[in-house]
């Protein structure tokens, strides 16, 4: 593999910052674009630049090889509407500006999932699926568009394009999904699961996307059946949701999810919360699985195929999920995470 200059956004977040050290393991030179990120290695270049800067995106961008996007807000309430787009979306448009204006040949879109949901079960869901047409959240929805727009820029220059859409990811480091799984349990609010946990959902090993996504990288090159495609990323071991929760709480002492709260109830406060919320002007970064996005995906399938990525770069999810719970419960008993 030939050593390529390589900028990661978003870079000193939970997957960013599992990406940066996965490209330089790959022997890449690397560049983090982060916005208020802190330094974590010695051997990255720290840029501090906020992706809806589109001058100091491009400027940024020069000399590089490849952009791997990964920045965004992800927030599923249905507030905060321009800020959402204007970092998810516009930023974006700013990433493949650079790409254009330097001749960038490589960019790496991090999408989402959730670009396919609608609301209702999906099973074993491949990339056929169409763009959801209904609007979920603000994040879904800016997310949706900016796919589009990378995968309709990819080959309309010298820039090929992909993107990666992964589901739940977990993993030692995450500073989003386990805390708050853990907060709940810590505040006794987890002795309960949400409607009948039937439901089967996916899940993504950290170590399992990066892998992905270097060899999406690497795959893609002019005529390379990667170019302007997506790909479902995921461990491809679907289980229930709340069985999921339930592994890495017994692991962690505490004690097993017994009964259930209607669905109906459940979207209920989810509703009201967002109000409250939104009248208070809408917070970012603080939904704690209580949302109606939330919600609704607990009480569906949403699980997917990952053939194609597969059959195209030759990925394989290395670590199952089992081992990926492992790890990630040793790493909460050696730094656990307590309630605010």
């Amino acid at each position: 593999m030939e050593k390529r200059n390589i900028l990661v956004t978003g870079g000193c977040g939970f997957i960013g910052s599992n990406l940066v050290s996965g490209f330089v393991d790959a022997g890449h030179k690397v560049t983090v674009l982060d916005f208020g990120g802190k330094p974590f290695r010695d051997d990255v270049t720290f840029l501090d630049v906020n992706v809806c800067d589109k001058q100091a995106v491009i400027d940024a961008c020069k000399g590089m090889d490849t952009v791997v996007h990964n920045a965004s807000l992800v927030h599923t309430k249905h507030n905060r509407e321009s800020v959402i787009w204007e970092v998810n979306h516009q930023g974006t448009l700013h990433v493949m500006e650079a790409c254009r204006v330097h001749s960038i040949p490589r960019l790496v879109y991090i999408s989402s999932a959730s670009a396919v949901y609608e609301g209702e079960d999906i099973i074993n869901g491949d990339e056929t699926l169409p763009y959801s047409n209904i609007s979920q959240a603000p994040y879904a929805d800016s997310k949706i568009q900016a796919e589009k727009d990378v995968l309709a820029f990819s080959g309309s220059g010298v820039t090929q394009c992909c993107a990666i859409r992964p589901h739940v990811v977990f993993g030692v480091g995450d500073n989003r999904f386990m805390p708050a799984i853990l907060q709940k349990a810590q505040e006794g609010k987890l002795k309960r699961a949400i409607g009948n946990r039937d439901k089967l959902s996916d899940f993504t090993y950290v170590s399992n996307l990066v892998d992905a996504v270097v060899m999406a990288e690497n795959a893609l090159v002019p005529r390379s059946p990667v170019c302007g495609q997506a790909y479902f990323i995921t461990n491809g071991e679907p289980m229930p949701f709340f069985d999921f929760v339930e592994k890495v709480l017994v692991e962690l002492g505490y004690p097993p999810i017994k009964g259930k709260v209607p669905y109906w109830l459940a979207y209920s406060v989810a509703a009201i919360a967002e109000g409250l919320d939104t009248l208070k002007g809408g917070t970012l970064n603080a939904e704690n699985g209580l949302t109606r996005f939330s919600v609704r995906y607990m009480v569906t399938h949403h699980y997917f195929s990952i053939n194609k990525a597969q059959r195209d770069f030759g990925w394989q999810p290395k670590v199952s999920l089992d081992e990926g719970i492992a790890i990630t419960v040793a790493a909460l008993k050696e730094k656990p995470v307590r309630a605010a």
